[in-house]
């Protein structure tokens, strides 16, 4: 059994170094073209994927569980005036996320590196939003990502009630608030990644 295991692990390192290698390419051949690349992280279960579908008219796959995304997805996105930019959804990530999954998730978590712009798109239905927003700034940190401009975002707005937006507004004043379901909000958050 411990042989088999060994095979396993050898067989996914081997995955994941090819992956790793042939997304440097593809960071490579962006620089070159001189494309700009924004991601999207947040917790798990935030709406990312289905943020990414509405942006960019895509059909990614959404659900309704942890780790949905596994590998990074990339999508291209054109503005008015002529520019484009790639969007790149992420693995979502969970509080004190263990060293090993940490590990496993690097590959995924690189495309972060070239990153021009951060969307950390936060669940603003979550009873524990704050903690989770602090979970994700604090994983950025640690893979020394803090540096890379970042726009906030409210996801779900639309299952919110008055007096929930209200208090939200208050407490995050700088957040986007947005439904990827719905659409609400979403040509705003495309004048802040255009700006």
């Amino acid at each position: 059994r411990r042989q088999r295991q060994m095979c396993i692990r050898d067989r996914l390192s081997a995955e994941l170094k090819e992956l790793e290698e042939r997304r440097g390419y593809a960071r490579d051949r962006r620089k070159k073209d001189s494309v700009q690349v924004g991601a999207i992280v947040g917790y798990t279960n935030a709406g990312k994927s289905t943020l990414l579908n509405t942006m960019t008219q895509s059909h990614v796959l959404t659900a309704n569980k942890l780790f949905a995304t596994l590998d990074t997805t990339t999508r291209r996105m054109r503005f008015p005036q002529e520019k484009e930019l790639i969007v790149a959804d992420t693995v979502g990530f969970i509080r004190n996320l263990p060293k090993e999954l940490m590990e496993a998730f690097q590959a995924t978590l690189e495309e972060l590196e070239a990153a021009d712009l951060l969307v950390h798109v936060a669940d603003a239905s979550q009873t524990g939003l704050l903690q989770q927003i602090e979970s994700v700034e604090k994983t950025l940190h640690e893979l020394g990502l803090e540096r890379i401009p970042r726009i906030l975002v409210l996801n779900k707005w639309d299952l919110l009630g008055t007096a929930q937006r209200a208090a939200l507004g208050d407490m995050l004043p700088d957040a986007l608030h947005v439904s990827a379901a719905t659409g609400e909000g979403l040509d705003n958050l495309l004048s802040a990644i255009e700006r």
